[in-house]
């Protein structure tokens, strides 16, 4: 049987993650229905979380890094009274107590010392690589290592409901955040212990209040209208940086630009990385100014597009 040909496509799709599936199995199910050459996932969701999941594909992966580091929103379940191996809902249940004296009141406390710059241990069941291996490889085989602890930001811990057991919350994170930590350290202060139950990313910014599709959706459109209808659901390269200033190169410029020189851009105020358009308003990538003005390529895209040649 011979292999499907595989088609250069480039854009980004905000996947609805769902539950039970890994993000890596989310994002090859993505490839195949797109029967797509390149494409990845931008911050893995454990299988147990549901929500947004940004993918990638061809000259998209060059501009991941901005998706990866950017800021997040999740809304969260935690069960109080019981902690668990994982973290979440899928570990061993390794301790258990009461939860007693549980108002509002005191809930706000607690969530109001996490909020703003707060210090973090990774977990052992992480991805995170310690001499090559990932921790969760070691934490299977019943092996901890030290870890040290890691500044992130949390900029809004609400919360949205309570029960006898159970704390609704949603939380806007910097990169690097660990909801599950997160929710490990609030049960501690609140005395009882707590795990995640349930979570789900809803922004990664600047996709905020964007339609996600999911794999459902995307499977029925494949089957109706074909491999080539799907494209339709794909944002443009540029919206992953689309916060970034914009500057227009002349035909001149971006022919020295695409040949990785920095070029001048007289009066341009701004500072650090810069999106970069043609004259005819093709995106060319990302680009730095320089302390003499000259902007300066970092990643440029390699869509087909006509430049003038330099005069």
């Amino acid at each position: 049987m011979s292999k499907p040909i595989l088609k250069k496509i480039d854009g980004i799709l905000l996947l609805d993650k769902p539950l039970c599936t890994t993000s890596n199995g989310a994002l090859q199910r993505v490839k195949r229905l797109f029967g797509a050459k390149k494409a990845g996932h931008t911050g893995s969701l454990d299988p147990l979380a549901t929500g947004m999941l940004p993918i990638c594909f061809g000259e998209a992966t060059k501009f991941s890094q901005f998706l990866l580091e950017s800021d997040k929103c999740y809304q969260v379940e935690a069960r109080l009274g019981v902690k668990t191996r994982t973290g979440d809902a899928e570990g061993e249940v390794i301790a258990t107590k009461p939860v007693e004296n549980l108002s509002r009141e005191r809930i706000e406390t607690v969530l109001n010392q996490f909020i703003g710059l707060i210090q973090q241990i990774p977990p052992m069941y992480s991805a995170l690589k310690i001499q090559g291996k990932p921790l969760y490889e070691l934490a299977r085989k019943g092996i901890e290592v030290p870890r040290e602890a890691r500044s992130v930001h949390i900029y809004r811990l609400q919360l949205i409901d309570f029960q006898t057991d159970t704390l609704k919350l949603e939380v806007q994170c910097s990169k690097g955040t660990y909801v599950r930590t997160l929710v490990e350290d609030i049960g501690e202060l609140l005395g009882c212990g707590a795990h995640v139950s349930a979570l789900r990313r809803s922004v990664v910014l600047p996709y905020n209040e964007i339609k996600m599709y999911t794999l459902d959706a995307l499977e029925e459109a494949h089957k109706q209208f074909g491999m080539d209808a799907l494209t339709q659901y794909l944002l443009p390269i540029e919206t992953a940086v689309q916060t970034l200033p914009a500057i227009k190169l002349s035909n001149t410029a971006a022919f020295y630009m695409k040949t990785g020189q920095p070029v001048m851009i007289p009066h341009f105020p701004a500072q650090g990385l810069v999106r970069i358009f043609s004259q005819q308003d093709e995106f060319m990538g990302v680009g730095e100014i320089l302390e003499d003005g000259r902007v300066a390529p970092r990643r440029l895209v390699a869509l087909p597009q006509k430049m003038a040649k330099a005069v």
